[in-house]
């Protein structure tokens, strides 16, 4: 009976945990707005269990060791606004000579590259075919590599809205799979998407730069609209992200109760006020423009494209200090598939030359982002009982923000993926 019991016990008994200890010469401590000398991170069974320093905090034998050794370790990135199945060198019409499933597949590669670039949680705001939920699941059983993925699966659009089908004729009947228009509508869609995997709800409420018959400053839909798509996706436990380039539509998403709003161009003051009062998050891709500028032509982008991104970029970029300058909440988002993935950690040099401190700009991508998507118990900051997901660089970030453009380590639950 004694031996009986011994065996059960031993079966119940967890498998011994996995430690690992991250040493450094330097940590930025996004939570507390400082740097840490000497930091050392434990990590137990991809959770960081520990945070101390070096020759005060004990490592536990037998655990792991990774020493970075002159480099200085943040928490892993979050950009809130990726398109993981899209490739800039495939613009306008040009896309149309591959098949459906090639958007799918070249999207591995875009992953592997966000993740070698320190970006180790995105926000995927849109895509066809849920392609952003397939990676999703492909990396959590690890046949792929990539980042941790917040899909949103497809957009909901009004019929020829942004996020519509806009660049095909009648005759091929083409539609957007999440366009609906009225209230019941736009909530039906909302359950779609997440009964098929979203775990974010993206909706476009403006006119866009890379659709044909919109223009970006127009509402495309009602504020009656907007807060029916709100309120059903916060029934469901899910939070919203608006594409809103235009003054009206940006109002009308925040008095509906948006959570994020994408893009941000055209904003007037009164829209800042109200992202003030209602604790909005604005994220603005104000980099992204540099590359279509240079390369967009070359790649297909039509004409009028490249008119609307040339109108909308400096505005955008004078509307992002203003913002800042005001004291809106701020979160970091490229709108990476618009220009190269891997490129994505260029916007910090921007947000530095508009306003923001490197540390605003960094915690725009961590310990903001975390919050705005809702999981900072998981994600955004080097702390117990969050994921181990640290990058490594080797100079000091605060002092000159373009080291994130070259990550030298990236940690992912405390597994090595680049080194």
């Amino acid at each position: 009976m004694r031996l009986l019991l011994a065996s059960i016990a031993l079966m119940a008994a967890p498998a011994s945990a996995e430690t690992v200890a991250v040493t450094a010469d330097r940590m930025v401590d996004v939570l507390a707005g400082r740097t840490v000398e000497r930091p050392v991170v434990l990590i137990t069974d991809g959770r960081i269990s520990a945070v101390g320093q070096q020759g005060q905090l004990t490592i536990p034998e037998g655990a792991k060791r990774i020493d970075l050794a002159g480099k200085t370790i943040l928490p892993g990135l979050i950009d809130m606004h990726v398109h993981l199945d899209s490739n800039p060198r495939y613009s306008g019409y040009t896309g149309l000579q591959f098949t459906d499933q090639f958007w799918t597949v070249q999207g591995v590669g875009n992953a592997r590259a966000m993740l070698d670039a320190g970006f180790t949680t995105v926000r995927n705001v849109g895509s066809d075919n849920y392609s952003d939920v397939a990676y999703k699941q492909a990396i959590e059983e690890g046949l792929m590599v990539g980042p941790r993925i917040i899909p949103a699966a497809h957009a909901l659009s009004a019929t020829g809205g942004h996020c519509d089908q806009t660049y095909l004729p009648p005759s091929y009947n083409a539609k957007g799979k999440a366009v609906g228009d009225g209230e019941q509508e736009l909530r039906q869609r909302v359950r779609e998407q997440r009964k098929y995997g979203a775990e974010v709800i993206k909706v476009c409420a403006t006119g866009g730069v890379f659709s044909r018959n919109t223009e970006p400053g127009q509402q495309q839909l009602s504020e009656s609209e907007l807060r029916a798509i709100a309120d059903e996706a916060h029934q469901w436990g899910l939070k919203v992200a608006a594409h809103a380039h235009g003054a009206a539509g940006i109002k009308a998403a925040i008095r509906a109760g948006i959570d994020t709003i994408e893009h941000v161009s055209l904003v007037d003051a009164e829209g800042i006020r109200l992202a003030k009062e209602h604790g909005t998050w604005f994220d603005m891709d104000i980099f992204n423009t540099e590359y279509t500028q240079a390369e967009g032509a070359k790649n297909g982008v039509l004409e009028d494209n490249l008119r609307k991104d040339r109108e909308v970029a400096q505005i955008q970029r004078d509307n992002f200090r203003a913002a800042h300058k005001a004291g809106v909440k701020m979160i970091f988002g490229t709108d990476a598939g618009v220009m190269p993935h891997a490129t994505a950690a260029g916007q910090f040099r921007v947000m530095t030359e508009y306003g923001m401190s490197p540390l605003e700009a960094i915690q725009a991508a961590t310990r903001n982002a975390a919050e705005a998507l809702g999981r900072e118990k998981d994600v955004g900051a080097i702390a117990v009982g969050r994921y181990g997901d640290i990058i490594a660089v080797d100079g000091d970030p605060l002092a000159n923000v373009r080291e994130l453009e070259s990550i030298d380590v990236v940690i992912k639950g405390g597994e090595v993926v680049k080194q």
